[in-house]
Parts: C-alpha cells; structure tokens; sequence
C-alpha cells in the first residue's frame, strides 16, 4: 500500500512541476512584448537583467527570478523545511477538497512572507531520512480523505445524520483503509485510470453496497458498535453478512431477533460456512428440538452457533445422562435455552451438584432440570445460600427444603429481599410464630409464589371483613390452610361466603366454623350441595348440626357418608356428625354395637349407668380433631 501510493505521490508532483513550468513560460513570453511607447520616441525601455535589482512582485518571483537569473537556479536538496511546512505540503496536495490558489503556487499563503516560495512536493521525498515518515503520514490523510468520502456516501445515499455516519465511520477503520487500498488499485483499470482518488474510492464504496447493509442493520436495532464491528468483520464482503441473514430466515429466526444474533455472534457466524450451520441445527432437531422452535431457541441463545460439534454434543450429552429423554430435552430447550449455551460445563457441574445435596439423585436433578431449567441461572453464593438461611430460621428442616424444591423449585428463582422477604415479615406481623411459618412453607410451597398485594393482603381482608373470621382467629386460620391464601377473592371466597351465609349460618357462626375448619371455603360448592341436601332431607338432620361439625362436609357422600347413615338406620341408633365420621371403621361398628346394647338394656329395664361412661369416653375422644392433610383433600378444592 505505502509503494502504491509513492508513485501517487510522484505522479501528483509530476503534474505540479508541469503545471508550473508552464506557468514560467507564459509569464516569459509576455515579458518579451515590447513595451508601449511614451511621447511618441523611439527609445525603449530595456529589460532589467541586474541581478542585484530588487523584483517588486513576490507570488511569481520564483518563476521571475528564473527567467532574469538562469544561473541562479536554486537547488532542492539544499532547502530545508519546517515540519509544520511539511504538514502543509502534504494536506493541501493530497486533501479531498482543496482551498483555492492563485496560479502556480502551492500554498494559499507563502510561510516565508515576502521570500521566495517553498519548493514543491517532490522535496518531501527526496530527503532519504524521512522518506518513511512523509508516507506514512500521507497514507494518514488519505485515510482522512477515504473517511470523508464514506460520510459523505452514507448522508448523501443513505439519508443518514451526519453525527450517525461519523460514528459509523470512526469505527471501521479496517473497512476504510480497504476502501483506500481499492481506490488505489483501480487505478490500473482502464476504466477508471482517469478518475480521481475521491471518484474511485466513491465508486467502490457504492458497489460494496454497505450503505444499504447499514441501513437494515439498524433497522433490525443494532448499534452502531455493532454494525461497525460486523463490517470489520466481513472485510468488504457484504454479502456474506446477507447470506447469514438469509440462513437465519430460514431456520425462522424472524425481525429484530435477526439483530439480535448478529450482535451476539455475528463475528463467528460470519466466518461460519452455511454447512457448519445447518450441521448444528440438524443435531439439535434429532435431539428433541423441532424446526418451528429453531428461530426461538437461537434468537434467545445465539451462543449455541458459536461452539462446533464436538462441545456441542458434550453439552447435550450432560442433560442426557440425567435420564432426560429427547422429548424432555427438547422442551426444556425451548423453554430456557440459555441452559445449553449461555453456561459454562464447570457452572453447570457445579450447580447440579450442589442440587444433589438435598437429597435428590442424578435422575431426581434431570426431572428437576426439565421441569424448571431457569435453576440453571440461579448462583449459589448469590440466591441458593441466602435462601437456605431464611429456611433454617424458619425452622424448614433439610426434607422440607427438599419438598419446597421439588414441589415449586420457582422458590429459588426468584428474588429473595423483593419477593420472599416481605412475605415472611407479614405471616410474622399476623402473629404467626416462626417455627409455624416454617411448617406452612413446608405443607404449602406455592405460598411463597403468590403475590403479597394481589392475593395474601386481599384474602386476609377479606377473610376479617367479610368471612367472620376474627383477629383473635386469623392466625390459625392462615397457619393451618396457607392454599386459602391462593384463592380468588371474587371468583372464589366471596361465591363460598355468600353460599353459606344463604343457608341461614351467620356471619359469626361461619367465621367460628372457617376457624374451627378453615379449608371449608375452598371447597367447590357444587359438590357441597348434595351433601347438604342429603343432610337436611334424607338425614333430617338441624342446620346447628353442620356448624358444630363443618368437617360434614370434607366428607365422601358415596362413600362414608351414606354408607354410614344406613347403618345407623338398619340398627335404629342416632349419633352426632362428629361420632358418625369422624372415626375409623372399626372404632364405628364398635361404637353402633355399644349404642345397640344401651338400647337393649334400655328396653329390658337393666339400664347400665356404664354406658353413660362410654358415652362421655367416646365425646372425649371424639374432641380430638382429626387433621386433614393437605395433599388428601387438595383434589377436592378449587381455586
């Protein structure tokens, strides 16, 4: 390059020699005329050729003094220039707009003043110890030059601002001294040996098209960082960047995602050849991952271009030996796919590990994976360490921390101080114990996933305002159903309240039944209806019976309930709802035997006071409140 543009530079001073020695010859030629005479006499004026005589005129006295003085012909090597005057030399010779001149000089203003002017270009270069300096600056302002001529393309073609063109073109400086290497070489083509450097640096910068490349990239939101490092990248061959786009079209990456992998990969993806690409996605699809999610999977994780087959498949083969099949691959690809290529192998290994601590299996960690693969962007140090301590205070043991993993490993996704945090201050506000909040995380791990103002705060209120419930009850009620803090206030709580309180059961009595048996309002009121009825009809049976023993109503009508009342009728004995069900079988027909022999001895006259003691022995018994597990009766909720 810096040879091409040596014989630039001898070319250019060639032409400005020529154009000033032309310049002298007309200036002689005029100075021979003879001059017009004065007062008619024949007397002419001659010509000055004292050497010592003083010429008056000083932008053509070079030239002057070569035609009076021939002998006194100034030698080149011998002059010396500042480098100030060399800078000059350079920027008015090799500039793309030039500031105008008088004839036959260089400068628009000789540094001398009133001396002789400053020898011409070829000077710079005949001093042999500056010969690689001169070039390497001249080489700097036809780099200037080749950047104006590219702002001046992209505002005039492109219609883009020129702030916006000249960040572009600050940034590709590896695009720009090809644009100048391209100018110079032209020049040996017939076609454009007589164009100028701006006109040939001109013509390739619009045949390169990267104007119009520009202009899409930004369209598809990249900046202008990006775009400049793309262009570097391609090294003037945009169609390779369009060939690029047009693949990932093709495998329905779509709109501004098309940007988006471009800033992410767009260096590697642009050294890639097509075959390298459609190797990559061939695998991926025989691992589960269909076509329709291709564009979705690469646009989130454009990563996943950048590795050749071999890490590739080592990165699918770590999920695959958890027990993942292609199925539970492929949907676990789609739903998080920054869990295949946005991570490290040491990253993962080391999270899958620490996963296994619980008490979870390499299969248990893959189901695990498939199920919520966003734990793969959960750090150890940063959410996983922090939240263990919150459950330890709480008193959650290590199978509690295992079951709120298993059950909602959301849990350790999200943020600890924002999300989890206030939630656990406001069970403790209620008059929740700690140990108490620890076993309701436990029994109920969705809890910590509902929202605080969305859905815990407005069923609290609801359930003091509008349920009976009081504030000396709230706390149980809370700490023994925590679902209840899942539901929907309008389309779940406020239908079941209005459902009870139509029963003729007050406000009052339904808070002392939602206390005594709190999951009552999460039941669906289409199956509470017939149990009800059979209760007041078949059973005939007082509405006080129900509010004494809510529970009633938790029970199977086809398989406890009527099964039971039969056997109370067949044997013409009557037990409150309590004793009916709330016993096991054995302890059932033990008790319909004793109730049988009263009765018996009753009707002989032999009336045993000890039954009297079963009696109450049973009532005492029967005082001891079954608990409901939460998972037995959660299919018979609705939320």
């Amino acid at each position: 390059m810096l040879t091409h543009h040596t014989h630039l530079h001898f070319n250019l001073i060639s032409a400005i020699n020529h154009h000033h020695f032309h310049h002298s010859k007309l200036l002689l030629t005029s100075s021979l005329q003879p001059l017009p005479e004065i007062h008619k006499s024949t007397t002419q004026i001659p010509i000055h050729t004292n050497p010592n005589s003083k010429i008056l005129r000083t932008h053509n006295s070079k030239s002057s003094s070569l035609l009076l003085n021939p002998q006194t012909r100034p030698q080149n090597d011998a002059v010396s220039l500042s480098e100030q005057e060399k800078d000059t030399i350079l920027q008015l010779s090799l500039v793309r707009k030039r500031p105008p001149q008088f004839p036959g000089s260089i400068y628009t203003r000789p540094p001398h003043g009133n001396d002789l002017s400053t020898p011409p270009l070829s000077t710079l270069l005949r001093e042999d110890e500056d010969d690689e300096e001169m070039l390497i600056r001249a080489v700097e302002i036809r780099r200037k030059v080749a950047l104006e001529i590219f702002i001046e393309v992209m505002v005039r073609k492109g219609k883009f601002g020129i702030t916006y063109s000249t960040n572009v073109g600050n940034r590709i400086s590896g695009f720009i001294d090809l644009v100048m290497i391209e100018a110079a070489f032209m020049k040996k083509d017939p076609e454009f040996s007589r164009l100028s450097f701006n006109a040939r640096a001109r013509c390739f910068i619009e045949e390169s098209n990267v104007v119009p490349l520009i202009r899409w990239l930004k369209h598809n939101s990249l900046s202008h960082p990006q775009i400049a490092t793309l262009i570097s990248v391609s090294k003037g061959n945009m169609g390779l960047i369009m060939k690029r786009a047009e693949w990932l079209k093709s495998v329905h990456v779509k709109g501004r995602s098309i940007g988006i992998v471009f800033m992410r990969v767009g260096e590697i993806l642009v050294k890639r050849s097509i075959e390298e690409l459609d190797e990559i996605v061939t695998y991926l699809e025989s691992k589960g991952v269909r076509m329709d999610w291709m564009g979705y999977v690469i646009s989130r994780c454009a990563e996943i271009l950048a590795f050749d087959m071999k890490d590739l498949k080592t990165r699918v083969s770590f999920y695959t030996d958890m027990g993942m099949n292609d199925h539970d691959f492929g949907t676990m690809v789609y739903d998080y796919p920054k869990v295949l290529g946005y991570y490290t192998l040491d990253e993962m290994k080391l999270k899958v590990n620490y996963l296994k601590d619980f008490g979870l299996n390499n299969e248990d960690v893959g189901r695990l994976l498939a199920i919520k693969p966003q734990l793969m962007a959960c750090g150890i140090e940063e959410q996983f360490k922090p939240l263990l301590k919150l459950f330890y205070y709480l008193g959650v043991n290590k199978d509690g921390v295992k079951r709120i993993l298993v059950v909602k490993p959301v849990v350790f996704c999200v943020d600890l101080e924002t999300t989890l945090v206030p939630k656990v201050q406001f069970l403790l506000d209620m008059g929740i114990k700690e140990d108490a909040v620890g076993r309701m995380l436990a029994k109920c791990p969705p809890l910590l996933t509902y929202s605080l103002y969305k859905k815990i705060r407005p069923v609290v209120v609801f359930l003091l305002t509008k349920a009976g419930v009081t504030q000396k009850n709230i706390a149980k009620v809370v700490a023994s159903a925590p679902g209840l803090l899942g539901c929907s206030v309008a389309n779940k709580l406020d239908g079941n309240v209005k459902y009870f309180l139509s029963l003729g059961i007050r406000l009052h009595q339904l808070g002392d039944m939602i206390a005594d048996f709190p999951i009552l309002l999460r039941y669906n009121t289409e199956l509470l209806r017939p149990k009800y009825r059979y209760l007041r009809r078949t059973m005939v049976r007082p509405l006080q019976d129900l509010i004494e023993f809510p529970r009633y109503l938790s029970y199977s009508l086809e398989e406890k309930i009527i099964p039971r009342h039969k056997v109370l009728v067949e044997n013409r004995v009557n037990f409150k709802l309590r004793y009916m069900l709330a016993t096991s079988d054995e302890d059932f027909h033990q008790r319909v035997q004793a109730a049988i022999e009263n009765r018996q001895n009753f009707e002989s006259g032999n009336f045993s006071p000890c039954m009297q003691d079963v009696e109450s022995d049973a009532e005492s018994e029967s005082e001891i409140e079954t608990d409901i597990d939460y998972d037995d009766t959660i299919a018979n909720y609705s939320y």
